[in-house]
């Protein structure tokens, strides 16, 4: 008999024709136009690189976008990234999305200065901030709740990557889950909406384990989830551990039926701002089914639609 009978379910909401909550559709349906990202490397760098040589699976240039390759001036960078993302005419507006590294790492007063610069550029009407859980201390929330006002587009990116401190130190990640929690509350306490990264295949952690981090996902603080499958990017200490056979890769069917388990599992009004990892093929190690976004985002909207089922169809509201 199938479990999920038993279970309380919730309808589907208005997510513009997709069986999950998807950031891009989102925003398209609050601002009535395009909004994109633009990637900003502040060269603030990650203070877990000094301190214990960095996660596992992160790379050399820490998630720095390639339009900022070449630029240390943030409207620089920004302007790269406009060129890039240029396919047309459309009305476009902007959010300034701090990407690289560790973007609180930083005395409060550089970091005033780095955002207003950012925000300051034509049509930026957003602020996205990427960091980790250890590093936002109050005065650097208090600076980023000052942002917040009609209209404006606010966000605070944490890594998470999974409830289980167990395998926070298989990733060498340099902090508890207990950090992120904190730092959840302490945002939620200053209206500070709040995304979290979280992974999928972390060697060690059973079918299991991923849905216990869903669950906890759902009952903390989280306005959104950037989701990624574990990829093997050249140079890290991931792909070592790969190179010797230590580690195994979910397969594309895998990865798919685990991931719509755990959005099934997420409130109705979680938006989900990522489903898979990104990662141009030169510095790709595996899988390389990675490299094929379209047709993973196709088999995940497939599997949703065999299953009849959508984002919050397992979820136990906190009541």
């Amino acid at each position: 008999m199938d479990p999920r009978k038993n279970i309380k379910t919730f309808k589907r909401g208005n997510w513009f024709g997709k069986p999950y909550y998807f950031f891009g559709d989102y925003l398209q349906n609050k601002y009535g136009c395009r909004v994109l990202k633009l990637p900003v490397n502040a060269g603030l760098t990650c203070p877990n690189r000094a301190g214990g040589g960095g996660c596992i699976f992160c790379g050399e240039d820490g998630s720095s976008s390639p339009t900022a390759l070449g630029h240390t001036d943030i409207s620089d960078q920004m302007k790269s990234a406009r060129e890039a993302f240029r396919r047309s005419e459309r009305s476009t507006r902007y959010i300034a999305y701090f990407q690289a590294f560790t973007n609180t790492n930083a005395p409060v007063a550089v970091l005033k200065k780095l955002y207003d610069r950012a925000i300051a550029e034509p049509d930026v009407m957003g602020l996205m901030i990427g960091t980790r859980p250890d590093c936002v201390p109050d005065e650097a929330l208090d600076l980023i709740a000052s942002y917040e006002r009609h209209g404006f587009e606010l966000w605070l990116e944490l890594g998470m990557q999974t409830c289980h401190d167990r395998s926070l130190d298989f990733l060498k990640r340099g902090h508890s889950h207990a950090d992120t929690v904190s730092a959840l509350a302490r945002a939620a306490r200053r209206n500070i909406p709040a995304c979290v990264h979280l992974i999928l295949g972390i060697p060690g952690e059973s079918w299991e384990d991923m849905m216990r981090t869903a669950d906890e996902t759902a009952s903390l603080p989280v306005a959104g989830v950037k989701i990624h499958h574990l990829h093997v990017i050249r140079g890290t200490g991931l792909e070592t551990l790969h190179r010797q056979g230590k580690i195994s890769l979910p397969g594309m069917k895998e990865y798919v039926s685990t991931l719509c388990d755990f959005l099934e599992r997420l409130g109705p009004d979680t938006i989900i701002h990522r489903v898979m990892g990104d990662r141009h093929e030169d510095s790709l190690v595996a899988p390389r089914w990675g490299a094929h976004k379209g047709t993973v985002l196709k088999a995940v909207e497939d599997e949703f639609a065999r299953r009849g089922t959508f984002q919050s169809f397992l979820y136990h509201p906190p009541y």
